[in-house]
């Protein structure tokens, strides 16, 4: 299809730029409206690729001369945004002078079947966007946060997921309840029991719990594991960060089920 003729927006106090400001500093905000900001090409085509349809595309006024074709008609409304205002909705220290704004996705219920990444209280933005990306490269389907785990679609998890989001089934707000109703084995890392990774026979699907950056995982969920599986660290740290931690043990599950 043809671009959609651009809207222009010049002025601090318009209703739109005031969302997008929203949706790029408050990390709740997409909850609210509805909708969430994409911000960048490499994150908007991989919306794309997956098959995610734009609202809105905004592009900085000075880029949309340059902008790739396929972004300029993925939405029925193209807006641009005069260049001085730009910083006013990017969460970038170099802006990536476009964005699309898309329907926040359906809340989906738990697939107590499904192969999952169970986050307990991730705190770290960066933190749980990576484990996303970790999750979709090796096979997992599903991400089931537990209430008080950083807000899954929001723009710093978004920026640090890359494109993840797209190939997953997002679950938030859960309990620990919820997480018993999972009918795959439930895996726990720990720092001090359990077998050793590199020698565990790991099942598959299964359902791994990456706990607190700082407290770790649950007693609740640590007494309903099906195994607890530890890292070998010979150089002798007492902890991994939780993303390396994910990165290892979902690799690993990955690797033994091919």
């Amino acid at each position: 299809m043809a671009a959609a003729t651009p809207l222009v927006i010049q002025s601090r106090d318009n209703a739109l730029l005031k969302d997008l400001r929203r949706l790029s500093q408050d990390s709740t905000a997409y909850r609210k409206q509805g909708r969430v900001w994409l911000e960048g090409d490499h994150l908007c085509s991989a919306a794309l690729v997956r098959g995610m349809q734009p609202q809105i595309a905004v592009f900085a006024e000075s880029f949309w001369p340059f902008a790739p074709t396929e972004l300029k008609q993925a939405a029925e409304k193209n807006v641009l945004i005069a260049d001085a205002l730009w910083r006013d909705i990017s969460g970038l220290e170099s802006p990536a002078q476009m964005g699309f704004v898309m329907a926040l996705p359906d809340a989906n219920a738990l697939d107590v079947n499904a192969p999952t990444v169970v986050l307990d209280r991730l705190q770290d933005a960066g933190n749980v966007g990576s484990v996303l990306r970790s999750a979709s490269a090796f096979g997992f389907v599903q991400i089931a946060a537990i209430k008080g785990t950083a807000a899954l679609w929001s723009a710093k998890v978004l920026r640090a997921g890359m494109g993840a989001h797209f190939a997953l089934r997002l679950v938030e707000g859960l309990s620990e309840e919820d997480i018993s109703t999972l009918q795959v084995p439930l895996l726990v890392t720990s720092s001090h029991r359990g077998d050793f990774l590199h020698q565990a026979q790991l099942p598959w699907p299964c359902a791994w719990v990456m706990g607190h950056e700082g407290q770790g995982v649950s007693p609740a969920l640590e007494e309903r594991a099906t195994a607890h599986i530890r890292i070998a660290q010979p150089g002798g740290e007492e902890s991994l960060n939780v993303a390396a931690a994910a990165a290892i043990c979902l690799h690993a599950s990955g690797a033994a089920r091919s």
